[in-house]
Order: structure tokens, then sequence, then C-alpha cells
């Protein structure tokens, strides 16, 4: 099974202090539920799970959201953090093409759309993340940030991406986390899935292009489809807000954060937004 191919196309109209006044938003894509045990009677909300909900779109005045889900030839199923894959994405570059358009820094800009959205839990990571990455000193020469916020699964993960353009191709160096899962069980485990997450979502941002011609794969194996590979693979800080809440998801919610941090970072870097995945092509 493959993940669904996916559409978003997002207007923003921003008001006088440069903050979102109306957000319309168009989704295409396959339902992931149509045909399984959980197959919906309506919307199939993982098709908008991590947009729906947003504190970005609470912090909106007017919002205008909907879903065309057509019916395609190829099977779909979930990967790792289900509808978050591409809703992360969307929100969290949108959210930093506002930022630069308002002049205003990113994280900055997140704090205060959460603050408006009563947000606390969003609020909490991204300071601990900006505080642990360093993101109001300078970063190493060549090197930019990109920031990201997303919850999925119960809990919220702040992410940092240091990143270089190497001939055209960014390299992620460092990546800084921080996230709030409730009461922490297992604290090196919690570490463990926020860094495989973490790569998991790197390969895919970076690599994972599955192409169907006739329809048939054409990459059938490794040695045509690549995958991140150890030399690609970032420090991952992994730092946890204490909580005495109950216990939340760990083991996805790393996933989808770290390709819009890189893609903030690349904004950083080259003022050029990403708007196709994944960012290297066959």
């Amino acid at each position: 099974y493959f993940r669904p191919l996916t559409h978003h196309r997002v207007k923003v109209r921003m008001d006088k202090d440069g903050f979102p006044a109306a957000w319309t938003h168009r989704v295409v894509t396959q339902s992931l539920m149509k045909g399984s045990p959980m197959a919906p009677k309506g919307i199939d909300t993982s098709t908008v799970e991590g947009a729906m909900g947003s504190p970005y779109l609470k912090a909106t005045p007017a919002v205008d959201g909907q879903v065309l889900m057509p019916e395609l030839g190829v099977p779909v199923l979930w990967w790792r953090s289900v509808g978050a894959t591409h809703t992360a994405f969307v929100m969290e570059h949108t959210i930093d093409q506002l930022a630069r358009k308002a002049g205003k820094d990113p994280v900055a800009y997140r704090l205060a759309l959460f603050e408006k959205a009563g947000a606390n839990r969003h609020i909490a990571v991204l300071k601990l993340a900006a505080e642990k990455a360093g993101w109001d000193t300078p970063a190493p020469a060549g090197v930019t940030r990109g920031v990201a916020v997303h919850e999925s699964f119960g809990s919220v993960v702040a992410q940092i991406a240091e990143v270089r353009i190497v001939d055209g191709v960014p390299k992620v160096g460092r990546v800084v986390s921080a996230i709030d899962c409730g009461t922490a069980i297992s604290p090196d485990q919690i570490a463990a899935q926020v860094e495989g997450g973490t790569c998991y979502g790197l390969s895919a941002t970076l690599h994972d292009e599955m192409i169907l011609k006739a329809g048939a794969v054409e990459r059938r194996n490794f040695d045509t489809y690549p995958v991140l590979r150890n030399s690609e693979a970032p420090t991952v800080e992994t730092h946890i807000l204490p909580s005495t809440n109950a216990p939340s998801g760990v083991g996805e919610p790393g996933t989808p954060v770290i390709g819009p941090a890189v893609a903030n970072a690349v904004l950083a870097a080259t003022g050029k937004a990403t708007l196709r995945l994944p960012m290297i092509r066959a």
C-alpha cells in the first residue's frame, strides 16, 4: 500500500498586524479509511487531522476549509503519523511564509498566534526548543535554522533544524526537539522514538518518491528507491517537557515535524518556498 497523493491549496488574507484574518484551505486526497473497518460515514477526518483544530485556525477570525476525496486506482493506507504526514508540512510551511511577509521572527510569530488560540502546550514546547537550540543566537557559518510545531496523537512536538545547502541539496546537521507527551514513563524510549521518527520523516522529505508509470511501480528495490542513509542522519536532541498529564503518543508525533522544519530552514536560506515533496527528485 502507498501513501495517498495529496494536494493542498491555501490562501490567507492578513490583517494590518500581519496575522491571518481569513484562511481558505482546499485539500484533495484519497480516503485512508474507506474500505477499512473504520470507514467513515461522512468526511474522512484522517484527511484533515492536524489542520482541523489547529491553533492557527483558532486564531484566525474566518476559516473556509473543504476536502475532495477522489477515487483512484492506487491502493492507499496509513503511514507513520497518518494525516499529519501532509497537514503538518502545509500548515507549518505556510506559517513561515506568512511570518516572512509580515517581517516577523518565525518563533515570535507562532508564539503570538498560540497566545491568541490559548495553545499553552504549543507555547511551552516551542519556548523549550528555541532555548535549547539557541534560536536567538547566530547560527554557525553557512547554516540556517527552521522551526515547526505540530500536535498529533495527543502530543505536541516542536523542532528546530539546522540546515546547510550543499550543491543545492539540504544537509541537516542538528535537530533540536521538544515534546509534551504527558507523564514521561520511559524517557529513553521517548527519545528513541523521536529520533527514529525524525529520521523516518526526513527520509520522506528528501527522497521517498514512488513513481508509477502505465499502472506499474518503476522503483522496485532500494537500488533505485533511495532512503535516508546513515551519513545523512542528523544529530537529534530530545527534550521532554515535564508534565503530570496522562501519557500520550510518542511513536508517531516526531515524524511530521521535521519536513516543515527543514523546508523553513531552506526558505530562510534561499527565500524560496518548497511547494512539492520530496525535495530531491528523480
